[in-house]
């Protein structure tokens, strides 16, 4: 007996399920390829241009790739500034793509159990839209995800969370990114 499971993460069953039906319902598309949808999710940390130790640099990849379960990599400086003593070819951030499923368990962890964990969180900069549908977050600190070992962790470095969402207004992806479950600030819980 051959049996085959397959597997789908949380937010992306929800997605199939529940949410594209609650945007046609709610914005009235005529098709269901109308609907938006989660396309990415870039983190990006910026790292200290005075740190040139490679173990530095190496440990912030290692804790990234650790966080969302890809193999992140340093993005380099594209020129001179003096004005930043920064010089070109010099690692200045690091950041990881996240598509497909690998995505979605990353929404999942970081709404159910890296955001709680903030100290006084009351939600998330409802704010934050770039006018196109993408979302950005700010976190200050890494070790709100539990794949982080603060004992070995020497820096604190924050970090970005881009979601790039195939909307066409910030309406439409607040109401999507909503759905999936990212606890915006509201004026009773401020």
């Amino acid at each position: 007996m051959n049996i085959t499971m397959n597997y789908c993460p949380r937010p992306k069953f929800l997605y199939k399920k529940k949410i594209i039906n609650k945007l046609i319902e709610k914005f009235n598309y005529k098709s269901v390829m109308q609907v938006p949808k989660l396309k990415k999710i870039v983190i990006n940390q910026g790292i200290n241009v005075l740190i040139s130790d490679n173990k530095t640099i190496n440990n912030a990849i290692n804790n990234i790739t650790a966080i969302t379960g890809q193999k992140a990599v340093y993005c380099l400086s594209k020129r001179d500034e003096y004005g930043f003593k920064l010089r070109k070819g010099i690692p200045i951030s690091i950041k990881v793509t996240l598509r497909r499923d690998i995505m979605y368990e990353f929404l999942d962890r970081l709404i159910n159990i890296a955001l709680p964990r903030v100290r006084d969180f009351v939600g998330v900069n409802k704010n934050s839209f770039d006018g196109k549908g993408n979302y950005n977050l700010g976190i200050s600190e890494q070790i709100i995800f539990p794949e982080i070992n603060t004992d070995s962790l020497k820096n604190h470095f924050g970090m970005n969370i881009t979601f790039v969402t195939s909307s066409k207004n910030n309406k439409e992806a607040k109401y999507l990114l909503y759905l999936f479950g990212l606890p915006f600030k509201t004026k009773k819980n401020v």
